[in-house]
């Protein structure tokens, strides 16, 4: 086992190409992980398009994919916990830098690196993990549901617990129903917001969201599109306004649906200016915007038992399974939404 097959971005020429290399040796503290199922996300897309550029990056090469589950294959040197081989795990999405002040006070890092940005990932048969950043999985928890917890999953689920705070009974509001939106109207729904409304373009993802629990399904470009949320919400307005589309035009028309106390949630992201032309209103309401980013390391342990227990079944979420030769095809599916994926699973 000399070399593998890897999905991998070339920074310098900015070209994404499966290609074979060398199988990775763990090092101190690290493991060798068997690829079982890896998710094809919208910041896969972004980074080879070029809207997302890595802050950390260490090589002009990096193998993608931030979502990804499997068996340890072999342990490194210097390993802390007791971990062993063929154990199924899931991976966290990104790691600590474990060297700055946030890291030592135990405080979100500052210089959070991203699996498959900053560092490689999982488009590959085998991949390098931090013992300190695997999940272990139960076995009746299949690995193409585990794979997208790190991130499809965590993301939203992050946004509503612990950023937004949503609460039983109160408004929700979720713009861009697909992979992370789709995931923001189920979790929404698990914590007891009332009414959820999701917004959506497409005909077929608006459908889908009320299929996954929304209470109501609108079109954002309808010219009534504020009464209807304001019907829905009896005249309230939304207590909470998900932004999953990474689009500044939504976080205008979301911010203008806020009632008293309302917070914009940003969890989709884009490199433009984030603008809000409203005036005095948004003041005397008190509105809010908060910014979010990814998931949090309580939230994949956390949904991985809710999912083992039966409280959230992700198996509608599995659009397709692609093989890891053909991830080309499943980025360009993605970025086109053909056939209006949730997410495609790349499998080695």
């Amino acid at each position: 086992m000399d070399s593998m097959l890897a999905g991998r971005f070339h920074l310098d020429s900015k070209k994404f190409v499966v290609e074979e290399t060398p199988v990775p040796v763990p090092g101190p503290g690290e493991v060798l992980i068997e690829v079982k199922a890896a998710g094809v996300c919208l910041s896969d897309v972004h980074l080879i398009d070029g809207t997302l550029v890595p802050q950390f990056a260490t090589s002009d090469v990096v193998t993608v994919g931030h979502e990804v589950s499997g068996v340890i294959h072999t342990l490194g040197p210097d390993l802390k916990r007791g971990l062993t081989v063929g154990t199924r795990v899931t991976l966290e999405a990104g790691k600590t830098c474990g060297q700055c002040a946030d890291c030592a006070r135990r405080r979100p890092c500052t210089q959070m690196r991203t699996a498959g940005i900053d560092y490689d990932g999982g488009w590959a048969q085998y991949t390098i993990a931090r013992e300190d950043t695997l999940i272990p999985i139960p076995d009746n928890l299949p690995f193409d549901q585990a794979a997208i917890i790190p991130d499809a999953v965590s993301t939203p689920y992050a946004a509503v617990v612990t950023t937004a705070g949503v609460r039983p009974a109160q408004s929700v509001g979720i713009w861009g129903v697909g992979g992370v939106g789709a995931h923001n109207v189920r979790l929404a729904r698990l914590v007891g917001a009332a009414p959820i409304i999701a917004i959506d373009p497409l005909p077929s993802a608006r459908e889908r969201a009320l299929e996954f629990g929304a209470d109501f399904a609108l079109d954002p470009a309808a010219p009534d599109f504020a009464d209807q949320v304001m019907k829905a919400t009896a005249g309230r307005g939304l207590d909470y306004a998900f932004d999953c589309a990474g689009v500044p035009v939504v976080r205008e028309q979301a911010a203008a649906v806020l009632g008293l106390g309302g917070s914009l949630i940003l969890v989709g992201i884009t490199p433009k200016p984030l603008t809000i032309t409203e005036g005095l209103t948004f003041n005397y309401m008190c509105k809010q915007v908060r910014g979010h980013y990814g998931g949090s390391p309580e939230s994949v342990s956390e949904l991985v038992r809710l999912t083992s227990a039966g409280r959230l079944d992700l198996a509608p979420s599995i659009t397709d399974h692609i093989p890891l030769a053909d991830a080309a095809d499943a980025l360009y599916r993605l970025e086109n939404k053909i056939g209006d994926p949730i997410r495609l699973i790349l499998v080695p």
